[in-house]
């Protein structure tokens, strides 16, 4: 029996998840993962690398590196997703390398912190930037915060085409919006050099600059949850990460190299909102204007995208735990997992009020989030080494180059963020690990 024979007959023996179907193509997964990734880390982030990095060559040096990190992942995700295609993606991998116990608790984690806290996040942020432009009173950010939700939730229920529809706009309207702020920073007299702020500490501060940076990649693993449903899964899957973060790096860079022209590396690493202060430096208040405009659509893209991920690692969790057996149901008019929806909704939403009880929503989201998903996307890609040990005859049609070195390297990576995650979080990491926690009973109970 060769081993394309054995890999078909393994998934003959193994139980049928669903009934997504193939309706994704490669223009639709490369909108979805760059507009899950360009989200709004890279109008938040660059002046606090700036700040760490010290100088020109290292700001570019490390945004430069985050897409060879971003790369190394993408690798061992496409040897997974190409390997498994599954609407489940990491909650399959998982499954397949350490059990279901695991696999269940990470879509436990999924569903009540990484995801929903994910999507919480982008929604505060597209609250404040839409606040600028129209405020609704003392409460604004989460009203439009939770308007965002429903309302994205709802179009992703009424159907996949106007879901893709949307966001391939949103991706197009982003990128233009981008080489325009780009055109601008490059054209515009040089900015005058000063010195760094006293309070940046660039001798020391490589590693920290390097977390902001990876925060502002992060996003394109989500694109194993569309492995079941992406035409010509073996080849597009594989196309898709290299063209998206490709495309994310080059953008990246340069409008790095766009605000360095403008502002200098003093003026960035000082600047509370780095491309408002660009635009207002060159076009003036319109400028600024503009930037809110551009970042109320970048996070729309990102909380359409999370949403439409999101909802799949539920809807594979349904299908396996008969505690949650009503998540498993894939309605086919329209063809959506209607049920994991309205969960993950539902949870965004809570978590909304939450922040907003808090005073702080952006930052309880992050510290809520970030320890849970590095610590899963470490077990992640350890998965690809376990399966590789485990089932050896298995086809890939693709296979991690340099293996074992890239997976191991990358492992060492989110080990580092993980720990990076740990020590600059504060309590709402803390809330976020009870919360997972308390899915230790279910994952228990498999069935």
């Amino acid at each position: 029996m060769n081993r394309l024979e054995n890999t078909a007959l393994v998934e003959r023996n193994e139980p049928q998840t669903g009934t997504p179907k193939p309706s994704i193509s490669l223009i639709d997964a490369i909108a979805l993962i760059v507009g899950l990734v360009i989200g709004a880390g890279i109008f938040e982030t660059p002046a606090l690398v700036a700040a760490n990095a010290g100088t020109v060559g290292g700001v570019i040096g490390v945004w430069l590196m985050g897409g060879v990190v971003s790369l190394l992942g993408a690798l061992c995700y496409a040897e997974l997703a190409t390997t498994y295609p599954h609407v489940g993606g990491n909650y399959y991998y998982l499954k397949r390398a350490f059990g279901q116990p695991i696999a269940v608790l990470f879509a436990w984690a999924r569903m009540t912190v990484i995801q929903t806290g994910s999507i919480a996040l982008l929604a505060f942020v597209f609250g404040d930037y839409a606040s600028e432009l129209f405020r609704l009173g003392g409460y604004s950010p989460a009203i439009y915060a939770a308007v965002a939700i429903a309302l994205l939730t709802m179009l992703n229920i009424i159907g996949l085409r106007q879901s893709k529809g949307l966001q391939n706009w949103l991706a197009v309207i982003l990128v233009l919006g981008l080489l325009l702020v780009i055109v601008v920073g490059l054209a515009s007299s040089p900015a005058s050099v000063g010195p760094l702020p006293s309070d940046a500490s660039p001798t020391s501060s490589w590693g920290l600059a390097l977390v902001f940076v990876l925060l502002s990649y992060g996003g394109w693993n989500e694109a194993a949850y569309i492995s079941a449903e992406i035409h010509h899964p073996q080849r597009n899957i594989v196309r898709s990460f290299l063209w998206s973060i490709g495309i994310i790096t080059g953008l990246y860079l340069l409008i790095n190299l766009a605000y360095l022209r403008g502002l200098g590396i003093a003026g960035m690493a000082d600047s509370q909102a780095v491309a408002s202060d660009l635009l207002r430096r060159v076009l003036g208040e319109p400028g600024a204007a503009f930037v809110s405009l551009l970042v109320v659509t970048a996070t729309l893209g990102s909380i359409n995208a999370s949403i439409f991920t999101g909802a799949r690692s539920s809807f594979a969790l349904g299908q396996d735990l008969s505690a949650f057996r009503w998540l498993g149901r894939w309605h086919p008019h329209p063809s959506s997992p209607t049920t994991a929806y309205l969960l993950q909704g539902a949870i965004a939403l809570t978590l909304i009020g939450l922040g907003t009880f808090t005073r702080k929503g952006f930052e309880t989201m992050v510290d809520y989030t970030a320890p849970i998903f590095w610590f899963f996307f470490l077990i992640s890609t350890l998965s690809l080494i376990v399966l590789r040990i485990r089932e050896p005859d298995r086809l890939r049609p693709f296979s991690v180059p340099l293996y074992p070195i890239v997976p191991i390297v990358f492992c060492a990576i989110c080990g580092y963020l993980l720990y990076s995650s740990l020590v600059y979080t504060g309590i709402g990491a803390i809330a976020g690990v009870i919360v997972v926690l308390l899915g230790i009973p279910f994952a228990r109970h498999t069935t």
